[in-house]
């Protein structure tokens, strides 16, 4: 989000030079520079003890295509933290491993994806209600119904990060 107004009085803001950033929006009644803000989410790829990853398909974002678990981050909530809560609402499988897979831009919509690869004991789904089906798929054959790859699609380099630190090849 980019503030135009200050969120404390309601002034119009001007830009002013903040340091090495630049022209900052910043409120003279105030004194207080705006900068932009953006949400932080998470994006999680789950794999099990046979090399399955679990695949979700969420109607709201297509019909066809599977995604690996992902949601936003709770205030006062840690990356890691959400990585685990989001896995366990929306599949309802409890994570025991949690590796960093870096952050991501999904330019879209404006959010810095946090990625992490998971590991939870293969059990049946229990789904939460924003869920329409989830699975467990080999993971060399998890591409097939997954969303396909494009520049802001994070689901691919954080799925060649589990290959290479699980030893499989495409």
């Amino acid at each position: 989000m980019h503030f135009k107004y200050c969120p404390e009085c309601g002034r119009k803001l001007t830009d002013k030079q903040a340091g090495d950033d630049g022209l900052i929006p910043f409120c003279e009644v105030c004194e207080q520079y705006y900068f932009d803000i953006f949400p932080s989410c998470v994006i999680v790829l789950t794999y099990n003890e046979f090399d399955e990853i679990a695949l979700c398909r969420q109607s709201y974002l297509s019909d066809t295509y599977f995604n690996i678990t992902s949601g936003f981050m709770e205030v006062g909530e840690t990356a890691e933290e959400a990585a685990v809560r989001e896995v366990k609402e929306e599949l309802g499988i409890d994570v025991t491993e949690l590796t960093y897979a870096k952050t991501h831009w999904f330019s879209p919509k404006g959010l810095l994806m946090h990625g992490f690869i998971a590991f939870a004991k293969k059990k049946d789904f229990r789904l939460s209600a924003e869920v329409d089906e989830a699975k467990w798929v080999p993971a060399l054959e998890a591409p097939k119904i997954m969303f396909p790859e494009s520049p802001s699609n994070a689901i691919y380099p954080i799925y060649r990060q589990f290959l290479k630190m699980r030893g499989l090849s495409e």
